[in-house]
């Protein structure tokens, strides 16, 4: 792949997640060009124009409308366009009428560059991924997903919030499927260099057993409460994706939970979901996997078999 691309982010789906976005990437200053695609073209020329108004104010960005083709120079594309979740509704129901619209996106996408890194945000997020690589022929390494990047934010948050302690001092990952069977990997998990269980044993507060039990219900709770309150979510969505395309864009290497095709790790292989995986310019590299607890191991299997059964549906389909 070239890594001396144009420095130019693509998103299509000018909905709440793909604005949003493009607001947190123009305000970062993370990308010197965003140019936004939609179906609905008055809509998407509203959008870039509001955007681009406020340039005199963020670091030098050009916003702008555009189309397919400006895929052919951009070093990242990002996939947000889909049907919206309903309150009550999974992650998975969503399945059937993403797919579709996933496989015609990617093909517009591949007939204009090979180079792009593909990332893409439409839930459910790891089945579309799964979906996105295989349409695209590209290696699953520049073909991702947006994974659990942001559900390892929240479950960082709980825990910060309930230890009384900075969320950047808190290392902690979410891992497997993008929903309802994620897992909490404890194992995994440190407050200052500290094992969470070495670390609970000394911090003071006296906390009893099973105090951090309930932290990972309200990470899988998360998105479910804010739709019923507010129809969608976005603004978390829009910062965890500007972490992934900085990591991507400035080649940083970062360790970040992206859903990725998942080939022998842990024993699993042909699905994508979450495991800490270096990012850097030309998408996911190698993968960070420490070894597992038997829980940890266990819970990841039955998440890999959620996903698994829903490729299934979709490639019978």
């Amino acid at each position: 792949m070239k890594q001396d691309r144009k420095q130019r982010v693509v998103i299509i789906g000018a909905g709440a997640v793909g604005v949003t976005s493009a607001y947190t990437l123009l305000v970062r200053g993370t990308a010197r060009e965003i140019v936004l695609v939609d179906l609905d073209r008055e809509r998407l020329e509203g959008e870039a124009a509001d955007l681009s108004h406020g340039v005199a104010f963020a670091p030098r960005t050009e916003v702008r409308a555009g189309d397919y083709d400006d895929c052919t120079d951009a070093a990242v594309v990002i996939v947000t366009a889909g049907a919206k979740q309903k309150p009550g509704e999974s992650r998975l129901d969503l399945l059937s009428r993403n797919a579709t619209i996933c496989r015609s996106i990617i093909g517009e996408v591949v007939s204009r560059t090979s180079d792009a890194v593909i990332v893409v945000v439409t839930n459910p997020v790891d089945v579309l991924t799964y979906v996105a690589q295989k349409a695209s022929g590209l290696p699953p390494s520049q073909v991702i997903g947006s994974g659990t990047v942001l559900d390892s934010a929240r479950f960082r948050y709980f825990i910060s919030r309930h230890c009384n302690v900075n969320p950047h001092n808190v290392h902690a990952y979410v891992i497997g499927e993008h929903g309802d069977s994620e897992v909490g990997a404890w194992s995994m998990t440190h407050i200052g260099g500290a094992a969470i269980r070495e670390y609970c044993g000394t911090c003071g507060r006296g906390c009893p057993d099973g105090a951090l039990d309930g932290l990972m219900d309200e990470v899988r709770q998360s998105a479910y409460h804010i739709i019923e309150h507010k129809g969608a979510t976005y603004y978390a969505v829009s910062l965890a994706l500007d972490r992934i395309v900085t990591s991507i864009l400035r080649d940083e290497n970062s360790v970040l939970t992206v859903s990725t095709l998942i080939d022998g790790a842990y024993g699993l292989s042909d699905v994508c979901l979450s495991l800490p995986a270096v990012v850097g310019a030309n998408g996911a590299g190698r993968l960070v996997a420490p070894a597992l607890p038997e829980d940890e191991l266990a819970a990841l299997h039955a998440s890999a078999d959620v996903l698994k059964e829903a490729i299934a549906h979709v490639e019978a389909g």
